[in-house]
């Protein structure tokens, strides 16, 4: 399974599998994935964006 971080700016919220960190935050999985969409980083922007980053094992 992949591990991924999960960022609010420079901020590291959470480490884990997509679904471990929807069940953390009370969201969807889908919308985990939607933080490392490129539709969601035009969206936004600032310091308070969440980021997705997939963790090399």
């Amino acid at each position: 399974m992949k591990k991924y971080e999960l960022y609010k700016g420079y901020e590291l919220l959470a480490v884990g599998t997509v679904a471990e960190i929807a069940s953390w935050l009370g969201v969807e999985k889908g919308t985990v994935r939607f933080y490392k969409s490129p539709v969601y980083q035009r969206r936004v922007k600032g310091e308070n964006t969440r980021m997705l980053m997939e963790v090399d094992e």
